[in-house]
């Protein structure tokens, strides 16, 4: 039986989320190979494959599948982990926060049997896509766009983005349903939704001084400072603990789920709680920048920079990344929620 108690270090909210309908032990138990099916559960009867019928809505229209997929290929941000928690083990996966090794966090080490093919993110080889066979790519959570999904549509049944979902806007919950569907696991898909809306309410109950503080989600790059908005994962989650998101904020949003924010304007990440992400940048290229240490939450002891585990987790917006982050990100910026206005 797999769970998340040992991802999640063993503490107390854990116990309590166990994912019970998966089967990946089972695969790890008996050598199952990779090569022969993605699903981690007993292959199906004929009987059972035949009557598999899933029909998904997409921003491209509906794709259905008449049977149950064997070789997925996950290429959306987070849709490997999604397929993992839902006990299906792609064979080929993008690794967007360029975790290494199986193209996971943490939180999932040891997920897969056997390691999967990583492949590209934004650019993409279609050929090496083609020589991994799939009869299903996920493309769930990504950019959207048009040429993408025709060349990965000829090379196997692809499902897309949402009619909602370009610029990488696609909800945790419709993240889940689409590829809960696609492979034929749609209770699973619920009870998954189910554990991470109890472990959102138990956090929101558990820190009452977050509700209604402002909150801007920031970060940090080579490009400079910038802002999440609604829809993105990470302001989604400070929004169920109760933080709003500071208008300001949103009213710059533009179909993006990201707005840059330019040395001039640094004061619009203050808020009464403000948390920065470094991307791919030494978190000192933040504590040592001058205008950011002249923002009000930062100068008054309000503000938080997320260290390298935490900000992967957050930005990775998947079900297993989730149920790490509620664990671990609400104690670190309680202090400062206390101190807030």
């Amino acid at each position: 039986m797999f769970n998340l108690t040992k991802r999640l270090g063993g503490v107390s909210l854990a116990t309590a989320i166990v994912i019970g309908l998966m089967g990946c032990s089972g695969a790890n138990n008996n050598g199952a190979d990779s090569s022969n099916s993605t699903n981690a559960n007993p292959s199906p009867s004929p009987a059972a494959t035949e009557s598999f019928n899933a029909s998904i809505d997409t921003k491209f229209g509906q794709v259905t599948i008449a049977e149950e997929p064997k070789r997925v290929v996950a290429l959306g941000w987070g849709d490997a982990e999604t397929a993992l928690s839902l006990g299906v083990q792609p064979v080929g996966a993008s690794d967007w926060l360029a975790f290494g090794g199986d193209g996971v966090g943490p939180w999932l080490e040891g997920a897969y049997a056997e390691a999967p093919t990583i492949l590209g993110t934004m650019e993409l080889d279609y050929e090496k896509i083609a020589a991994l066979e799939p009869d299903l790519i996920l493309d769930v959570k990504s950019s959207g766009d048009e040429e993408r999904y025709k060349r990965l549509s000829e090379i196997a049944t692809t499902v897309g983005v949402p009619a909602d979902g370009d610029n990488y806007l696609t909800s945790t919950s419709e993240q889940v349903d689409m590829i809960a569907k696609a492979l034929g696991k749609e209770e699973e898909g619920a009870a998954l939704l189910k554990q991470v809306d109890d472990a959102f309410a138990k956090a929101a109950a558990a820190y009452p001084e977050f509700a209604g503080k402002s909150i801007v989600v920031g970060a940090y790059s080579s490009d400079g400072f910038g802002a999440y908005v609604k829809g993105d994962a990470r302001v989604d989650f400070m929004e169920r603990l109760g933080f709003k998101n500071k208008a300001e904020v949103e009213q710059k949003a533009d179909g993006n789920f990201y707005v840059k924010v330019s040395d001039e304007q640094l004061d619009l990440l203050d808020a009464d709680v403000t948390v920065v992400m470094p991307i791919w940048v030494d978190p000192k290229e933040i504590t040592d920048n001058k205008l950011f240490q002249k923002i009000p939450s930062v100068v008054d002891g309000r503000s938080i920079i997320l260290d390298e585990n935490t900000s992967n987790a957050f930005s990775t917006g998947t079900i297993p990344s989730l149920l790490w982050t509620i664990e671990n990100l609400p104690k670190q910026i309680q202090a400062i929620a206390k101190t807030g206005a």
